[in-house]
């Protein structure tokens, strides 16, 4: 549609997740009326995080040394692991700043539909470091969908013979969610996790 560069800026932008068409097309044209500085600034930040940013050697976290901060922090509980889909939910986890452990990133979910099966994932080198007997809980904190309840099932009959304390995040109503708007699953879930009023 466009000529040269112009249309390959908005189509390497249409290939980042999230980022249809339009919102390609926006952004190209937000880019080519910006100041070069700004535009050098990015593309700076873009090469500097593929130069210097890697996965963490033990947990598979973002990080720009062999360990992540995480891993290196001497004051985490070496005896919990939570296991997450994506190093975007470490972050997640991180800002409740109710888990003080440790975390384990499996890179995605089991997902047939899309080819993924459990020896895609970081499985192999969860069940290693679970290996030496030091962490008694591991967490399955994976996203609620099915993707994730497929993970979670799979991890659970995985680690059912370690002797560990194995538990999955309550999952259920929103904080100001009405009843009439959530789904079967989410309402059934709400039901399960149900918590006795002390009064």
């Amino acid at each position: 549609m466009y000529e040269g560069a112009v249309q390959d800026l908005i189509d390497e932008l249409g290939r980042l997740p999230g980022v249809g068409p339009k919102s390609a097309q926006r952004i190209a044209f937000h880019l080519l009326q910006s100041d070069a500085a700004d535009v050098e600034r990015l593309a700076h930040a873009l090469t500097e995080v593929k130069a210097k940013v890697r996965f963490c050697q033990t947990c598979f976290n973002i990080a720009e040394a062999q360990q992540c901060r995480i891993c290196l922090d001497p004051r985490r509980d070496v005896h919990s692991i939570c296991v997450v889909e994506e190093p975007k939910d470490v972050v997640a986890v991180e800002r409740t700043r109710e888990f003080r452990g440790r975390y384990h990133v499996l890179g995605g979910a089991i997902s047939p539909i899309d080819g993924i099966g459990p020896n895609d994932l970081r499985v192999r080198e969860l069940m290693t470091r679970l290996g030496d007997g030091t962490v008694t809980e591991v967490i399955i904190a994976t996203d609620p969908n099915l993707e994730g309840e497929a993970t979670a099932s799979y991890l659970s009959r995985m680690l059912k013979d370690f002797g560990l304390r194995v538990t999955r995040l309550a999952s259920g109503l929103p904080v100001g969610g009405d009843l009439e708007y959530a789904d079967e699953v989410t309402l059934g879930r709400a039901f399960e996790g149900r918590r006795l009023i002390d009064v």
